[in-house]
């Protein structure tokens, strides 16, 4: 990623791949592998990447913030978790996306009874995430119904949620309640997929400047 030419061909991907989600014209670019469980790490991150986002945990801003929260968060292990879903524009795949989260932290919950999870979603990611916390994405831009929820006996577990370019902010909402002081969610100004009006595309692209922010937040929390 310190290239400048990988860094230009994976702007042009996620620049098309906005695109392609804009005018729900294409399918998914290219799809993440599935990742095995986590073991029994001090926190797990677990992680939905965006529409057709290239890298494991997505490009843009998975990946990156995992590096941060390594090293803003000293004495405890980290594991991470790629949400295995489509990430398509598929009307059910952000649903899909909902069961895979929830399962993989009811699981975890289940084999490591100390462990403790830091959530992220980047744009239908952030759908993901949102509905998984009880927060409905239906009617967003591919958002989709909520079909899992955290157990009310794991929330206390969850030490952060971090959002990117979060679609329900279009559509007038946001993550409230429970969760809500524990999450921070990211817009950047002209984002057209989560701010109403918003017309810069590339907005949509500039999340990586906001994983340092998010990681010091995470660690203030776990």
């Amino acid at each position: 990623m310190h290239a400048y030419r990988p860094k230009r061909t994976a702007r042009t991907l996620a620049r098309r791949t906005v695109a392609a989600l804009l005018l729900s014209g294409a399918g998914v670019l290219t799809t993440a592998p599935a990742a095995s469980a986590a073991t029994c790490s001090d926190l797990d991150f677990v992680d939905a990447r965006g529409t057709g986002e290239p890298g494991t945990l997505g490009l843009i801003v998975g990946d990156p913030l995992y590096s941060a929260l390594k090293s803003h968060i000293s004495g405890k292990t980290i594991s991470s978790y790629a949400v295995d879903y489509p990430a398509s524009v598929d009307p059910n795949s952000a649903s899909q996306g909902n069961a895979d989260l929830v399962q993989h932290v009811k699981d975890q919950a289940a084999a490591c009874p100390n462990q403790k999870f830091i959530l992220g979603g980047y744009s239908q990611g952030a759908n993901v995430v949102d509905n998984s916390i009880g927060i409905s994405s239906e009617g967003a831009v591919v958002g989709g119904k909520i079909v899992a929820t955290i157990p009310d006996a794991i929330e206390p577990r969850v030490a952060a949620v971090l959002l990117f370019g979060n679609p329900i902010r279009a559509v007038g909402r946001s993550v409230t309640g429970t969760y809500q002081a524990r999450t921070k969610d990211y817009c950047a100004n002209g984002d057209p997929i989560c701010q109403p009006g918003g017309t810069d595309i590339t907005a949509h692209l500039s999340y990586t400047q906001n994983v340092d922010d998010a990681a010091t937040f995470a660690a203030g929390h776990v």
